[in-house]
């Protein structure tokens, strides 16, 4: 992989200007209740045996469209005008965020355009046209799915919902952390999977804000370490695109918005091979009888392989999506 600077504020003026706050993403739980599910937190004494820990796992694998994006599409789609929801939205995904704002955008009677890599797993573009977008197809390797949706927004009035480089995304994120921690308290450390980093700047947010202290330990797949380059570097830097097993997380670079926050929230982030994502999504099926998508399969990977280290005696993880067809899962299992 090449790496490359692109610059960014720094940790100062994320201080003195925070993107988010614990009072946005409380908001955000009041905006979007009712419409999202508040999943469970699901227990396992296997699970603790292996690791040693008492583990408690975040199952956004069973919000609606499979995937914790829903939240964050929600927050921003509820805050659009009566006449911007009239006019329609765009976004661009691999598939969990483009699921999400065309569910989101149909609930609150508004119409959506996707920008999705044409290599996009078949079942999340079957779904997103199911809750009735319309799909526009694109190279993820060779074009720029922003400037694509750009475009589309110019010429045809359409706001834009960034799938994660946006407050109102994170904010709605950031409520996984705070169901979690209305349930779970005196959790010592949360272990998120990191994409773009939406999720993980949301729930360190919340969770740094409820509980001072708390460790907070982003997951990357090893192809997709851009996060963790950028955070040894000091600023966002940018790898090649992912090709990975985790296409949820399949981001070049950090968010402009998202990466401060991170820096400033987040003690490490650790690496997972694919070889481990696909144990933790065996162990999940196998074990907790829960189907993960191996984006969503991160966090738990970390903890069984020992990647987390020495971690406190309760530790949260999220379960980020369970979105994977049948013929996937049984694919990527060999």
């Amino acid at each position: 992989m090449t790496t490359d600077s692109a610059g960014v504020a720094g940790s100062h003026a994320e201080a003195a200007s925070p993107v988010i706050t614990l009072d946005d993403v409380r908001a955000a739980a009041a905006r979007i209740e009712g419409a999202v599910h508040r999943t469970p937190v699901v227990r396992s004494r296997t699970l603790d045996g292996l690791v040693g820990r008492e583990v408690f796992l975040k199952c956004e694998n069973f919000q609606r469209i499979g995937a914790f994006k829903f939240r964050g599409a929600y927050n921003s789609l509820a805050q659009l005008s009566p006449e911007q929801l009239a006019r329609g939205v765009v976004a661009y995904s691999s598939g969990n965020h483009a699921q999400a704002v065309a569910l989101a955008a149909r609930e609150l009677g508004s119409s959506a355009v996707i920008v999705m890599p044409e290599d996009a797993p078949v079942a999340k573009r079957v779904a997103t046209e199911g809750y009735g977008a319309r799909v526009v197809t694109y190279d993820r390797y060779t074009e720029d799915r922003v400037a694509i949706g750009e475009k589309i927004a110019e010429e045809g009035g359409l706001a834009v919902i960034p799938p994660f480089d946006h407050p109102h995304t994170m904010a709605g994120q950031g409520t996984t952390a705070l169901e979690l921690l209305e349930e779970v308290p005196d959790l010592e450390a949360l272990v998120v999977p990191v994409g773009g980093g939406g999720l993980m700047a949301g729930c360190a947010t919340a969770a740094t804000g409820l509980r001072p202290g708390i460790r907070m330990v982003g997951v990357e797949p090893a192809d997709g370490d851009d996060t963790a380059r950028s955070l040894a570097a000091g600023h966002r830097v940018r790898i090649e695109v992912p090709r990975g097993l985790a296409d949820g997380q399949a981001a070049s670079t950090p968010g402009e918005l998202t990466f401060p926050v991170n820096q400033r929230l987040v003690e490490s982030v650790v690496l997972v091979g694919d070889d481990e994502i696909r144990s933790a999504m065996r162990f999940a099926f196998e074990r907790l009888k829960m189907l993960v998508e191996p984006s969503g399969a991160t966090g738990l990977a970390a903890l069984l392989s020992g990647r987390v280290e020495n971690p406190p005696e309760r530790v949260g993880v999220v379960i980020s999506g369970g979105n994977i067809g049948l013929e996937r899962f049984i694919e990527v299992m060999g």
